[in-house]
């Protein structure tokens, strides 16, 4: 393989490994010379002298050369055993985002394996986590389909990540808090969920420097002024323990002690209360060797040699966490009377703790260093079922919520009748551990034994419990289940059951939901319309029967639905068709209704359109409205069931409604209301009838009298009224007067 002519700058430091791989990949001699270079090493040199000219004349915030930035990541990449493949992709992980290459280009150069991680990373640094609750779910969603193709992406992510927040301080302090929050909120439980410890307790300590910048310097001081005493009381502990572990004929690969992360100690005062002056176990010992069967008979010799603390004991080497931890933990009375924690495992154990999923393609026997994971590996169960539910879980909310069950808690651990261990979230029911062992098993539940005893359906799990489900042919899931079940599997899975079963049911109540809000006159022909299909499809549903059926039985909210509903009528108001022909009233009975702003307007629905209330109704607040797109006049805001509606395509229909709350900002507090009165002809009861309205405080507007031989006196009055409740009161009022025949509201609707 022919060599390659790289040099190393001189316009920055690099570090050694990267100084002698440049060395090695400019090597000129023989063919045997160059044919020592491995493609390897070349493509990592490649990839570092693409990014360094491409990064030239690019700094950071710091006034670094931007390349130390990629430098950095691939530095954390190779101390984490990554690939060529990965290494190369730190140092191009931000090309495509900063400079004019593409990531055709990037394939062309460096190959398929390059560009996919580095196309993963570059779609991963566009996602906002702190966006509103809908988009975070959408941004959860691509993040984990990204880490479903290949989870060597995640951790480029992560290394890039942690380099960043090493250099916070050169940003402004808005941009700091924010990336920290979502560095506590997001990556650090990722890395744990991964098991990459070494990433995890760097990214939380660095989190906690800038969101809680008083309390990390306070903590830092108490561990900086107790190391010296501290370290002491460790080395004593330590020479005893190796000691009695070679007396055992136990051979001890490793004994050292391990301080506590700053972040972890503030978390431990937070949750229990207390002083620095209370946390004792600020360091445990770390005890390394080399069989599972050794760990066990270490134990017995740290328990021979200090008291044991009960309840202080934590198997994980038989019961592993989520991403595959295993040790011993115990704690014990150590040589000053202060509790000690010591930690036991293999060096391989160890190994997963500190990388994690990368231990797995760092220390591979077999297979090379470019053994991929894939969501087929059974290590990450948690992510398949995420990605299984990103099509099916409509709602953000609970989408949200089982990425927070999956992501970001501790399980808890119980047992079948037959021994098998089921990890489950904490606060499980029988429920959520009968839909663990399998669907059907969950759908004929009909009751459960928990350590022998019968118990409710509702009961709450412990470590350790032994759960018996029994089932019946005939039982079925109950929707009472879903106000109890706390894992979002057994809820979706109660939710499917209902989909299928009680279809009809659910197209019933999904109907009477939009009836409610859209009101009933046309909402068959809106159900058939293209936006309405167009509202499915943006909702992942295959038609409008399909969203009916969802909303009836709570898959997806009925708020989500009316925003959808807006969204697509927004987007189609410039070519909306003719506007409704409103009636032409003379300006003696009506005076024009003013366009208005929807941010002036008590209407909901509106958002950011022009609106105003059409002539031919009046709708007053307290009466169900619906809006209409009009072509230049925005939304043309009726009552429901006004009779000019009835020609009206469904599409250009928008749900609104009247907001209680909103405050007028300046626009009139009252609304025109016509009305139409007949009474006894006789001298003043047009008089009577307007002192009644002066007495309520009514502005009367415009008064017009009718009258013919032998014939009632008809009424029209154009009065200003603040709401629906009021235009009642005004009604009983007039009727009590005993010359009234009628009172009427005119409109186009009948009344």
């Amino acid at each position: 393989m022919s060599s390659i002519a790289i040099s190393s700058p001189t316009d920055l430091s690099l570090p050694e490994w990267l100084k002698k791989c440049l060395r090695d990949s400019s090597t000129h001699g023989s063919k045997a010379e160059n044919d020592r270079i491995s493609s390897d090493n070349n493509l990592i040199c490649r990839a570092f002298d693409f990014a360094y000219q491409l990064h030239q004349g690019q700094y950071r915030k710091s006034g670094e050369l931007y390349i130390s930035h990629p430098i950095a990541v691939a530095g954390l990449l190779r101390d984490l055993g990554g690939s060529p493949a990965m290494i190369a992709a730190g140092f191009l992980h931000d090309v495509v985002e900063d400079t004019d290459v593409t990531i055709e280009e990037i394939e062309e150069r460096f190959g398929p394996e390059v560009r996919q991680l580095v196309e993963g990373v570059t779609k991963l640094s566009k996602i906002n986590f702190t966006s509103k609750k809908e988009s975070q779910a959408e941004n959860f969603r691509r993040m984990f389909l990204a880490m479903a193709q290949d989870i060597r992406v995640i951790v480029v992510k992560l290394a890039d990540r942690l380099h960043n927040m090493r250099t916070l301080q050169y940003m402004s302090e808005e941009s700091r808090r924010r990336s920290a929050q979502e560095t506590r909120d997001i990556f650090a439980p990722l890395a744990n969920r991964l098991g990459i410890w070494r990433i995890k307790w760097e990214l939380e300590d660095l989190a906690f420097k800038n969101l809680e910048p008083e309390a990390f310097r306070q903590i830092q001081k108490y561990v900086s002024e107790k190391r010296d005493s501290r370290e002491e009381k460790l080395a004593k502990a330590t020479s005893i323990l190796r000691d009695r572990l070679q007396q055992a004929g136990i051979r001890c690969l490793d004994i050292s002690g391990r301080p506590k992360h700053l972040y972890s100690i503030y978390q431990k005062m937070q949750r229990q209360q207390k002083e620095f002056s209370e946390i004792y176990d600020l360091a445990a010992l770390r005890i390394i060797v080399e069989t599972n069967e050794e760990c066990y008979r270490a134990l017995a010799v740290v328990h021979d040699a200090f008291r044991p603390i009960p309840g202080r004991f934590k198997d994980y080497i038989g019961l592993p966490k989520p991403n595959r931890y295993q040790s011993l933990h115990t704690g014990v009375i150590g040589l000053t009377g202060r509790p000690l924690e010591v930690q036991i495992r293999t060096m391989e154990m160890h190994r997963i703790a500190e990388y994690g999923i990368a231990a797995h393609w760092k220390y591979k026997e077999t297979g090379g260093s470019n053994a991929q994971l894939t969501t087929s590996d059974e290590k990450f169960t948690w992510l398949r079922q995420l990605l299984e539910w990103q099509s099916d879980l409509k709602d953000a909310q609970e989408y949200l919520d089982s990425v927070k069950d999956n992501l970001f808690e501790d399980d808890v651990y119980v047992f079948t009748p037959k021994g098998d261990v089921i990890p489950l979230s904490p606060g499980s029911t029988t429920i959520d551990f009968a839909y663990h062992i399998h669907t059907e098993v969950g759908n004929h539940c009909s009751g459960a034994r928990v350590n022998g005893r019968m118990v409710p359906l509702s009961t709450r799990l412990q470590n350790g419990d032994i759960v018996e489900i029994l089932t019946q042919k005939n039982s079925h899931p109950s929707l009472d289940w879903l106000n109890f079940v706390r894992t979002s599997a057994a809820k979706y899975r109660i939710k499917q059951w209902y989909k299928r079963s009680r279809r009809e049911e659910n197209l019933a109540r999904g109907r009477e939901l939009l009836e409610k809000e859209l009101g009933k006159t046309g909402l068959d022909s809106l159900l058939k319309s293209e936006a309405m299909q167009t509202v499915a499809e943006k909702c992942n549903y295959h038609s409008a029967e399909d969203l009916l059926a969802g909303l009836g039985y709570g898959e997806i909210t009925l708020n989500l639905v009316l925003n959808r509903w807006r969204e697509v009528v927004k987007s189609q108001q410039p070519v909306a068709d003719t506007p409704i022909l409103l009636p032409k009233e003379s300006s003696a009975t009506k005076a024009p209704t003013p366009i208005t702003r929807a941010t002036d307007s008590p209407i909901v629905g509106v958002e950011g359109l022009v609106y105003h209330l059409a002539g031919c109704c009046t709708p007053i607040p307290g009466e169900p409205i619906i809006g209409v797109v009009t072509r230049g006049r925005g939304i043309s805001i009726h009552r429901q069931g006004c009779n000019n509606l009835e020609n009206v395509e469904c599409d250009r229909l928008v749900p609104v409604s009247w907001n209680p709350g909103a405050e007028n900002r300046g626009r009139p507090q009252t609304y025109p209301v016509n009305i139409q009165i007949e009474a006894l002809d006789r001298v003043g009861v047009l008089k009577d009838i307007l002192s009644r309205l002066s007495d309520q405080g009514i502005n009367v507007r415009y008064a017009q009298v009718k009258t013919a031989v032998n014939q009632p006196a008809l009424m029209d009055l154009g009065i200003d009224i603040r709401d629906r409740s009021q235009l009642e009161q005004v009604f009983i009022q007039i009727k009590k007067m005993s010359d009234i025949l009628n009172i009427r509201r005119v409109g186009q609707i009948d009344e």
